[in-house]
């Protein structure tokens, strides 16, 4: 959610690695054709939506369902390579590709093209211009529409983000924007919460101007990061009707680092109350370097360092960053803050906005979430949810961050995640036409509480 500026050791070594395989192997072929024309939404001929989306190889693209089924097809010496999910392993989904405009056939059922209206535009944010688009079913009845909020993702939400195919489908407009700094929009990439939030209520209010007597409920959806943004901006924007957060926290910044160094010593074995008492010194110091760009926190860390460090849970500390601020100089991790600039909103506290926002929460989470971890949460949530809140939050036991599924490890030892979890894109989709989960059950998920 928040990405490190830390990683320098591990990049490094990557990069050299690489160099050195590079310079031994023949020059790579170049890319296949870009497939950027199929882009869009089709209506199978069983009558599920289809899906294909852009990803950052022009010669590939990402298909989804949406019972949350995903792969992604490569165009490799002109033949089209299907993989599962977000793995290297083979897909047995066949997809042809007709000619640019023209429909396909996935899995023996012909898709044709759903039209869509599709209007682009630019609007002022806080102090930037901002490229945004609103896709909608085509047509002139009055539609519920989603305004998309960014995670700490850097790239383009126009061109990149699949709720616009998906959604519209499906019968819900969307509205996304490149957040500033990133694609077509000014300023300067930031992660201040109150300047990305002030962004997107001009957002909403674009939504409103581009959609006209079209729209219907209006609200936002927010994953990740977006979690934070997504109800301050409701809480500044009185039209917003619904606040969805996927896979986001209730929690500060702080918080995500140091519940990641918790789940990473009860992996390695070191899940005692004593051990974790040790670990949470570490990250009370290694939080106050990240949050003060390493003015402060040394000489906390440094006392720590010395009664800790030759402990054997000592080096399996990751997190987001502690891992690597523990085990490197003042000097190293000093020149990697000069080069990043995020102005993170390391005080941002969520709670007071949660308590008092009169919009209507969906929260959905991963309960085996390693990113952003959401025991926390889901207390924090529950207790909301049960003192008469209007937040109904719900998680998927078995799902990562991103409300994905996964298989074992890779060869690196990361998780394989294979598809979004069924009943997790049906879910959202209920919820912005309705404002109720009337479609149990979704899935695996769980409803942890909600206003009665």
């Amino acid at each position: 959610m928040i990405p490190s500026a830390l990683r320098f050791a591990t990049l490094t070594a990557a990069l050299s690695a690489a160099a050195a395989v590079h310079a031994a192997e023949p020059a790579p072929a170049a890319a296949g054709p870009d497939l950027g024309c199929h882009v869009g939404a089709y209506r199978l001929d069983d009558g599920r939506s289809l899906t294909l989306g852009r990803i950052d190889e022009p010669s590939a693209l990402r298909w989804r369902l949406l019972d949350g089924r995903t792969g992604k097809l490569a165009n490799k010496n002109g033949a089209l390579v299907a993989t599962v999910g977000w793995s290297d392993r083979a897909d047995t989904v066949k997809v042809e590709l007709g000619r640019c405009g023209e429909g396909v056939v996935f899995d023996g059922h012909r898709g044709e093209p759903v039209k869509l209206d599709v209007v682009d535009t630019t609007f002022e944010g806080a102090g930037v211009k901002l490229r945004g688009r609103l896709v909608l079913p085509a047509g002139q009845d009055k539609v519920p529409v989603v305004v998309m909020v960014h995670g700490s993702e850097n790239y383009s939400g126009v061109d990149l983000y699949y709720q616009q195919y998906l959604f519209p489908s499906e019968g819900v407009g969307v509205f996304v924007y490149d957040k500033r700094g990133t694609g077509g929009s000014s300023g300067k990439y930031t992660q201040n919460f109150h300047e990305l939030s002030d962004d997107a209520v001009a957002a909403l209010r674009e939504a409103l101007r581009v959609g006209g007597e079209r729209v219907g409920r209006i609200g936002y959806l927010g994953g990740s990061q977006g979690g934070w943004i997504a109800p301050l901006a409701a809480s500044k924007a009185p039209q917003a009707q619904f606040v969805e957060v996927g896979f986001g926290l209730a929690d500060g910044v702080l918080a995500e680092d140091r519940d990641q160094v918790v789940l990473d010593l009860r992996a390695a074995g070191f899940g005692d109350a004593a051990t974790l008492r040790k670990a949470r010194e570490l990250t009370d110091a290694t939080g106050l370097i990240a949050s003060s760009s390493g003015q402060r926190g040394w000489t906390e860390l440094a006392t720590v360092r010395k009664k800790y460090e030759t402990q054997p849970w000592w080096k399996a500390v990751k997190g987001e960053y502690s891992g690597l601020v523990a085990t490197h100089t003042r000097d190293e991790v000093m020149a990697e803050f000069k080069k990043y600039d995020y102005e993170v909103s390391w005080d941002y506290d969520p709670m007071p906005v949660l308590r008092t926002l009169e919009t209507p929460q969906l929260w959905v989470l991963g309960g085996d979430d390693i990113e952003a971890p959401s025991g926390e949460t889901q207390k924090r949530l529950t207790a909301l949810g049960r003192a008469g809140r209007p937040i109904t939050s719900v998680v998927f036991p078995q799902a990562d961050h991103g409300i994905l599924e996964y298989e074992s490890k890779n060869a690196q030892g990361e998780r394989q995640h294979t598809r979004t979890a069924d009943g997790y894109l049906r879910m959202l989709l209920d919820w912005i036409k309705r404002g109720t989960l009337d479609g149990w059950p979704y899935g695996t998920a769980k409803q942890l509480a909600g206003p009665k």
